[in-house]
């Protein structure tokens, strides 16, 4: 047969190669048979092979899978496509890195409707389906009209016929009380509900146990299905409530008590996105267990029996006053003394009910002023509906002053259960202020998700500077770091992402007044309608100059001025947002111009672009010049 490969004769380049054009209006799944190999140990830029969906009306294609593991025989890859109004491509591409005896290959690469995790076992590759090898118990196929082994069936089940195929494992070679075979499912790649069917037969002369699993990227086990009947001579059906809202493996699992068990047969792997039962739960949404506070407290609340422990606020426009973490403009959850009338305080907030059983991954941003002591500050609990057990499952350590940092906990609990932060202080001068903002809950360890592929469109420089480039390095240039800049009074103490990543800045003590620097995106695909694009700035520092954004079109000489920004701003990271529209392909140019004195060091983080028109509109800057009130805070 035939395969195709990388030509390796361009170093550091990347090969593509496009589907025609797509459409599908239901899931599907596409299976990639593909092998990186190479004969060098280890190289610290090895050949990778990427997979991406490429949407019609999107400037950025979505990473749906990435390889670099290299193997001396073909794998297969499983990916779900979930259903779609967009017609899209499959775009492949191999990126050779600096290894130079690496190769990628490409032998097949397949779109069938449907789920990947369905299998009816007819076709060689069995699904991307593996059997996890065990010295003596093993999942074989058979039927096919192969007698290899002397419990085969006559027929399967798919074909109803003995050409046909399945899957079987058999107790002939058990040498071990308990010994255990394996069949794993590709991982699903989308989060997926409904019912999981599919079709066995069960010899057994001494007791066998079959199982069903799902095991998450963690290894935690989850058992869904067991057998019931002792003996099913016919093909029997199986049904089965199936929740994957983060990547899992189905697990077939059976385990022989000795050589004289019997065998296990299984075929015709289907799901359907209904549940088999006659289930009307409302599906759980993580958003709804997130918040901003930029209009309410959503579904968090106050006990109020401990008195107003949290306030929701705002700062009054003011350079020196940190804002939110949201927008630098909104609203945050600030936690002091000032409001209560006893000498300490203590605040809950409570989060809405989660359901038991799935794992969370819990993110919030917190900052801290002017306590002397950290203990207690800030800690999480979990409270069990039953409201008997409580757990802490996270305190503040030590972090830095007045900077938002984030915080992410994993949790998993068998029971419903309610996120608790609470902030107390016993004497009032322990105390400080403690601000909460932007907590938000997603399905899965936190983890699994850092795994995921990023975001299409989204840059938070905290590995490298993404799709953006200087038009000249040196002296006049952006420069990417983390934690405070060199000069006091000006830029950032942290950046937006996490308080303790990257951010891009320019070091005004390194240029002279009026000199520019240049951060250029790679060329963007045009679309027709409107696009999005959301960044955070910082403009801190008595002679900051100017930060500007620019649209160029290909084959135009002209930047096009979409925003710009004088000045001081804010001691706060602010949210700029930007609709702009080009159905050619085009860049977009950041451009920062020293001001008059070395306090213009100027930041920019987290830039987001998305199709379709802003949601929100932009709030003004901040007016200079001193308030009447400085540090009055509005409710």
């Amino acid at each position: 047969g035939h395969y195709i490969s990388v030509d390796t004769s361009y170093q550091g380049e990347k090969a593509v190669l496009s589907s025609p054009e797509l459409y599908s209006e239901e899931w599907s799944c596409v299976r990639l048979i593909y092998q990186i190999a190479t004969t060098s140990e280890t190289s610290p830029d090895p050949a990778k092979l990427n997979l991406y969906l490429r949407q019609e009306g999107e400037s950025f294609d979505r990473l749906l899978w990435s390889a670099k593991e290299p193997s001396d025989s073909w794998l297969i890859a499983s990916l779900d496509l979930m259903k779609s109004t967009k017609k899209y491509r499959i775009i492949l591409e191999g990126e050779m890195g600096q290894d130079k005896s690496a190769s990628i290959a490409v032998f097949e690469i397949k779109i069938t409707p449907g789920y990947c995790i369905e299998c009816d076992f007819e076709e060689n590759h069995l699904c991307g389906f593996v059997n996890r090898w065990n010295p003596n118990v093993n999942w074989f196929v058979g039927g096919g009209n192969i007698r290899n082994s002397q419990s085969i069936l006559p027929k399967d089940h798919t074909l109803n016929s003995e050409l046909g195929h399945y899957m079987y494992v058999d107790s002939v070679y058990v040498k071990h009380f308990q010994e255990v075979a394996q069949l794993i499912s590709p991982k699903t790649t989308a989060p997926m509900s409904g019912c999981l069917s599919f079709y066995y037969q069960l010899k057994q002369q001494s007791s066998i146990v079959f199982t069903v699993y799902l095991r998450d990227t963690s290894g935690f086990y989850e058992e869904i299905w067991k057998t019931d009947s002792a003996l099913s001579a016919d093909w029997a059906l199986a049904e089965v409530d199936f929740k994957a809202p983060y990547p899992m493996e189905v697990i077939f699992e059976v385990a022989f008590n000795s050589a004289k068990g019997g065998y296990v047969a299984l075929d015709d792997i289907s799901f359907s996105p209904v549940y088999c039962s006659n289930q009307t739960g409302i599906p759980f949404n993580p958003a709804d267990a997130g918040c901003n506070f930029e209009e309410d407290l959503c579904n968090f609340y106050q006990d109020h029996k401990d008195g107003p422990g949290w306030s929701r606020v705002k700062v009054k426009r003011n350079i020196y006053r940190a804002g939110d973490h949201t927008t630098g403009f909104g609203y945050y959850l600030l936690a002091n003394t000032k409001f209560t009338s006893q000498p300490g305080y203590i605040g809950r907030l409570y989060g809405p009910t989660l359901p038991g059983n799935l794992q969370f991954c819990l993110r919030f941003y917190y900052a801290l002023y002017g306590f002397f002591k950290m203990s207690g500050t800030l800690a999480v609990y979990i409270f069990e509906e039953n409201h008997v057990v409580q757990e802490k499952i996270w305190s503040v350590l030590d972090s830095p002053r007045g900077v938002w940092t984030q915080a992410e906990i994993s949790f998993k609990k068998p029971m419903p259960c309610k996120v608790v932060f609470v902030s107390w202080c016993k004497s009032f001068w322990d105390c400080g202020l403690v601000a909460l903002d932007d907590i938000s809950l997603s399905l899965g360890s936190c983890q699994a998700a850092d795994l995921l592929p990023p975001k299409p469109g989204e840059c938070t420089f905290e590995k490298d500077e993404c799709v953006f480039t200087q038009k000249n390095r040196g002296r006049g240039s952006w420069h990417r770091r983390r934690g405070p800049t060199p000069t006091s009074y000006t830029g950032p103490k942290g950046d937006h992402t996490t308080g303790v990543g990257y951010y891009m800045y320019i070091e005004a003590s390194n240029m002279v007044y009026g000199q520019r620097a240049y951060l250029v995106s790679r060329s963007l695909r045009g679309t027709s309608g409107k696009q999005c694009l959301t960044f955070f700035y910082h403009m801190y520092g008595a002679g900051t100059g100017l930060l500007s954004v620019y649209l160029k079109k290909e084959g135009d000489d002209e930047e096009i001025p979409l925003w710009r920004r004088t000045g001081e701003q804010s001691i706060s990271w602010l949210r700029g947002l930007i609709e702009y529209e080009s159905d050619r392909n085009y860049q977009i140019i950041f451009e920062a111009i020293r001001g008059v004195s070395v306090r213009s060091d100027t930041a920019i983080d987290d830039i987001l672009f998305q199709a379709g028109p802003c949601l929100e509109v932009e709030e003004i800057q901040f007016s200079s010049g001193y308030p009447d009130s400085l540090n009055e805070i509005e409710y």
